[in-house]
């Protein structure tokens, strides 16, 4: 699904360069639920961003699905990222004036799909991740816990080849990340790919994959029994 080569993204300031990746390669398989840890400057936020199509990089190959996207044109990159990858943030980035289901249909406006889909979309995301009783809150009336779960419905509802979570838990407490966790390991399930920047090894134990970087380099990758979390009902 996803294959970078020698991928090297450089940064200049003035008179200095930063390299914050040194001609990475890594392949990432559809079903792989994996993490992706490293402290901070170790260039982890800056891989997932060249994966989710949001950064150019210098040098080196990516393939998503298949396809070579390393030199393809801004509306072709946007294209994509509508179609093939659905990204959670730690910061939600909902739209204050709208409620819940509105949030959820909005990447499906931007897809031009037909408004009668969009609805029936958007209502079945938010059921499968527990909030189907929410639809018509505003976004301040909810927890931070159910924002991230609108956010993750809106990550999926245009049904994308991967999700690309980055610190998604960063905001919330124990028993919360807890609850999303849950969500990311039974989409993981149903067959979504997800890839996951964390800085926290307990969240990594959730994944099937960990990939370690430091000083923008990969220095580790291993495949782990991931922790289970039981399919309960999320409130």
């Amino acid at each position: 699904m996803i294959e970078i080569t020698d991928i090297e993204k450089i940064y200049r300031m003035g008179g200095e360069t930063l390299t914050a990746l040194n001609k990475v390669s890594l392949s990432i398989q559809e079903g792989e639920f994996t993490s992706i840890m490293g402290p901070s400057g170790s260039g982890k936020s800056t891989l997932m961003n060249i994966l989710g199509l949001l950064d150019r990089f210098d040098s080196g190959q990516y393939f998503l699905n298949g396809t070579d996207v390393s030199s393809i044109s801004d509306t072709e990159r946007a294209h994509i990222r509508n179609k093939e990858i659905g990204f959670v943030f730690q910061s939600f980035n909902l739209m204050a004036r709208m409620n819940v289901l509105e949030n959820v249909m909005l990447p499906l406006v931007y897809g031009k799909v037909p408004r009668k889909e969009r609805k029936e979309r958007a209502v079945e995301a938010l059921e499968k991740v527990g909030l189907g009783d929410r639809l018509n809150h505003l976004t301040n009336e909810i927890s931070g816990g159910q924002k991230q779960r609108v956010a993750i419905a809106r990550a999926i509802v245009n049904r994308p080849s991967v999700l690309m979570a980055d610190e998604p838990t960063g905001n919330l407490d124990s028993k919360t990340t807890e609850d999303i966790m849950r969500i990311f390991q039974d989409l993981n399930d149903e067959g979504t790919t997800i890839v996951m920047v964390t800085h926290e090894p307990e969240m990594a134990e959730y994944t099937k994959r960990t990939i370690h970087f430091r000083d923008g380099a990969l220095q580790k990758d291993e495949y782990l029994v991931p922790k289970r979390l039981s399919k309960t009902e999320v409130r």
